[in-house]
């Protein structure tokens, strides 16, 4: 919101929330049944056109959305080198509002305006005046407005809420409370009116004219350089009547320059361009690139995960990714045929940056997902993924690389254990975490604890804090035979005593692993708590039993550009995985862990308190 928020700042459908888009039924169906009912000469094409229209405005800003978090995360030509926070994204999450807002007036136009319906396809003479009309009513008269808006009156009620982003995404640009965004509409209609009483607009003026707009607005927020340079030394006057991301950028770090709306020359006349616009294009496009210290290796989880990343859907991606939304199946070929595409051609791909003090950090995400580790074919595929990933990294100067997920897998790669052996002279280290994901779980369990059950399958982290455990004298329950003789062999005979075979489930700590079933969690006692050492949590079917997240801790107000969750983690949380990696950049430990190598688990837990990492408030 604004500083002093003005009188119609709020959307009129801003209360229906996500049922927002009812307010476009009834135009949709008339418009439909409209186009079904009428005779072939009466039938409006233009009119029907209109939601499709407003289809293509949806994916146009989505693609821009997604481009430019890709972008950010991994590009040399960032231009402001920040982060955005959480407050931003919900903040921006109304970036469709615009949208329904212009779908609502083309319809009444439709309907209403002469000249606005039954419209040709195609006006050379339209297209003309459309562009001579931008040029001079339209970006003269935003300039002004524009200049008014920072006035202290007009721009504490109202675009102080634009300027809350100082770090712009491309859907900044529409960001604006209602009253202002509706003056927008109306200037720019200017060249749509006029064509309709004039009796020359056309379908490609009306579409291509509010797609230039469009376009327009997502270059000049997107937050990295992509106008070549050579395109100036071509046409130098282009500078003068077309900017720059990193010219508008500098109107969200400075506020009173390089006010005008797509066409700098209205700054030049009136002298309130910035100075140092040309020198920041030239640093923004010449670049400087991103050396991560550390890398965190993740992959994708469920098919429809791909739309939770942060290069997803923003308001998906700020959120736990708890369950699949119900209209995500509306796409469902289009999830597949990314998933196949992902699996032919795909490779290694950037999905964030952060920074913590003087580490600097990139997740990297293998185009696979969840079930095709399991698929016994697809592992020689994937180990070749995380072997060029490893080697990659190596080769840009990455100190660490952590292993997310099941890239660690036992059965996959025998913990990272096999590429250390494949490539034994690797500099940078491998890191699984395991160490204080063993500590996150010990701290876990409440104090006073004489035993515990140990379900699901086990796995490097389950068997080490079995063994922590025995040796803190608390004993591990186990059911299976199987399991029961594996941890024998693997304990000292000292604490042998610790370790029980029974087939009873009545303790009330259980630690579980993948695998754990539905039956299994009903045979457990009311007031159980399900405390995770898998990479996954377990399926939650008891409502009188607690249920603990996967290893994680929450991350230090240091740590820099987090604005989506991972996975099913809140906010500002992180697997312990991935802290692992981080811990071993910061502190400069020089081992690898993986394989059957494992840090000091006290050593690695005091080291991620010290650096501001804590524990999460598990239940």
């Amino acid at each position: 919101m604004a500083s002093k928020p003005g009188i119609f700042t709020e959307w009129p459908w801003q209360k229906l929330g996500s049922f927002k888009y009812v307010v476009l039924i009834p135009w949709v169906a008339e418009s439909l049944y409209s186009y079904t009912t009428k005779g072939e000469g009466e039938r409006d094409l233009s009119n029907v056109l209109i939601f499709p229209f407003l289809l293509w405005r949806f994916l146009h800003n989505q693609i821009w959305i997604s481009l430019s978090r890709f972008q950010t995360a991994r590009s040399k030509h960032t231009i402001v080198h920040k982060g955005i926070e959480f407050e931003q994204v919900d903040r921006e999450g109304n970036w469709d509002d615009q949208i329904l807002l212009n779908g609502t007036f083309l319809y009444l136009s439709s309907k209403f305006l002469p000249g606005a319906s039954h419209l040709p396809f195609w006006r050379i003479d339209g297209l003309i005046i459309t562009i001579l009309l931008h040029a001079g009513p339209v970006e003269f008269l935003y300039y002004w407005l524009h200049r008014a808006l920072h006035h202290h009156y007009l721009y504490n009620r109202y675009h102080s809420h634009h300027h809350s982003s100082i770090v712009t995404e491309p859907i900044t640009s529409v960001i604006h409370p209602f009253v202002e965004n509706l003056t927008y509409f109306v200037l720019f209609t200017i060249p749509l009116m006029t064509l309709s009483l004039s009796g020359t607009l056309s379908i490609v003026a009306l579409a291509g004219y509010e797609t230039y707009i469009d376009f327009m607005n997502n270059l000049g927020h997107c937050n990295f350089e992509i106008v070549p340079n050579r395109l100036f030394q071509i046409f130098p006057p282009l500078k003068y009547i077309m900017y720059t991301p990193s010219y508008h950028s500098l109107h969200h770090t400075q506020f009173r320059t390089n006010l005008a709306l797509f066409m700098p020359i209205y700054d030049y006349i009136y002298g309130t361009v910035d100075k140092s616009s040309d020198s920041l294009y030239e640093t923004s496009h010449k670049g400087k690139a991103v050396i991560p210290h550390v890398v965190h290796l993740t992959h994708l989880t469920t098919l429809h995960s791909i739309y939770h990343l942060r290069l997803g859907f923003a308001s998906f991606a700020s959120k736990p990714y708890v369950s699949s939304k119900w209209y995500l199946w509306m796409i469902w070929p289009l999830t597949w045929a990314s998933m196949l595409l992902t699996s032919i051609f795909g490779s290694t791909f950037t999905v964030e940056m952060n920074r913590l003090d003087r580490v600097k950090m990139q997740t990297w995400a293998i185009p696979r997902n969840s079930f095709q580790y399991s698929l016994s074919w697809q592992r020689a595929a994937i180990n070749s993924l995380i072997e060029k990933a490893i080697l990659e990294a190596e080769a840009g100067g990455v100190k660490v690389i952590s292993l997310g997920l099941l890239n660690q897998g036992e059965e996959l790669n025998r913990n990272g254990e096999y590429y250390l052996q494949k490539h034994p002279k690797l500099k940078l280290r491998i890191v699984d975490g395991t160490a204080l994901a063993v500590a996150v779980v010990l701290y876990s369990i409440p104090l006073g604890t004489k035993q515990v059950l140990l379900r699901g399958k086990l796995s490097k982290t389950g068997y080490a804090v079995a063994l922590a455990l025995c040796h803190k004298g608390i004993q591990v329950i186990t059911v299976r035979r199987d399991e029961f003789e594996k941890l024998k062999l693997l304990f000292p005979a000292k604490m042998g005593s610790h370790l029980v075979l029974c087939s009873s489930y009545n303790t009330e700590i259980w630690l579980v692993g993948d695998g754990l079933t539905e039956e299994e969690q009903r045979r457990a006692p009311k007031g159980t708590r399900f405390i995770p050492f898998s990479q996954f949590p377990p399926k939650k079917v008891r409502k009188d039993c607690l249920y603990y997240t996967t290893p994680a801790l929450k991350i230090p107000k240091a740590l820099e550009n987090i604005h989506s969750c991972e996975n099913w983690l809140p906010r500002r949380v992180m697997s312990a995985w991935r802290v692992g990696g981080i811990i071993h950049a910061l502190e400069g430990w020089d081992a690898h862990e993986c394989g059957d190598k494992m840090l000091d688990i006290e050593e690695v837990w005091n080291a991620a308190l010290q650096h501001g990492f804590l524990p999460v408030a598990h239940v």
